[in-house]
């Protein structure tokens, strides 16, 4: 129980802040002291010294104040997928940087032996690109499962679907670190609900559900003929034996409990949202 209790210039001492970042993180709904004087003015409590603390560590870490607003929404137990997904993005864009100034200096080169300006820079970012996605993939994949994927791909989506998906940013080995800690989660919760009997279209199984068509629905863009592309993709790879199937060892498993559970779940979900 919160017992020590804070005015506005107390609180921003004790928390090593300005006045100004209190007001200005009170205006974007991230920390409103739920206290006030009998005067209206506002009083802070340890509680919400540690919810600071949060936010200045997370801010610090590179966090947008959305992405802080959503983690204090959810609570301490997605810090790890978040801390990972951060990472993911971080690294990319150290890397992305470092491939930049590699282009800078390359093109820099070819100008001083007399080779066009723009021509030069566009063969140069090209043959960087290639090389940043082949060395990335690679730790992910064998050639054959490479193979296996592009085969999968071009049989499983339509021409339309497939010209629709090429027109999208490159995927980056960052938004393949974010999928995999989503995903991750995904299984992880279905296996702990299925385990604690959890009723699937309950609050927390339908939180799940809804999380998990958030990721489908940000892949599809909800494309009808993506959505469809991607149901063939998987049934045809989860058909493959299971020593062949190239994202076996990418995407958590989750078990067979886990997998009826999250199954219930979005059936629960659809009808819910046909019924609204």
């Amino acid at each position: 129980m919160d017992c020590r209790v804070y005015h506005t210039g107390e609180f921003a001492k004790r928390a090593r802040v300005s006045l100004r970042t209190l007001r200005y993180y009170d205006a974007a709904g991230l920390l409103s002291p739920g206290r006030r004087t009998e005067a209206g003015y506002r009083l802070y409590t340890e509680t919400d010294l540690q919810t600071l603390q949060r936010i200045l560590a997370l801010k610090f870490l590179g966090f947008s104040l959305d992405e802080i607003k959503r983690y204090l929404a959810r609570g301490p137990r997605r810090l790890d997928s978040a801390l990972a997904q951060q990472r993911a993005m971080l690294l990319d864009r150290r890397k992305q940087i470092d491939a930049i100034l590699r282009a800078i200096s390359q093109t820099e080169r070819l100008l001083a032996d007399g080779q066009p300006g723009w021509d030069a820079v566009t063969d140069v970012i090209e043959r960087i690109q290639m090389e940043q996605k082949t060395e990335w993939m690679s730790k992910y994949f064998r050639p054959d499962q490479l193979q296996t994927l592009d085969a999968l791909h071009k049989s499983a989506y339509s021409p339309e679907a497939q010209e629709r998906l090429a027109r999208r940013p490159e995927w980056t080995e960052a938004d393949q670190e974010r999928a995999n800690a989503q995903w991750a989660h995904v299984a992880a919760e279905a296996d702990r609900l299925a385990a604690a009997g959890a009723d699937p279209a309950g609050d927390e199984g339908q939180e799940l559900a809804a999380y998990k068509q958030a990721l489908l629905d940000q892949f599809t863009q909800r494309d009808p003929q993506v959505e469809a592309g991607l149901k063939q993709f998987w049934e045809r790879h989860n058909a493959l034996p299971a020593d062949q199937q190239p994202l076996a060892g990418v995407i958590p498993p989750i078990g067979s409990a886990g997998s009826a559970f999250l199954e219930q779940a979005m059936a629960a979900l659809a009808e819910r949202r046909a019924g609204n």
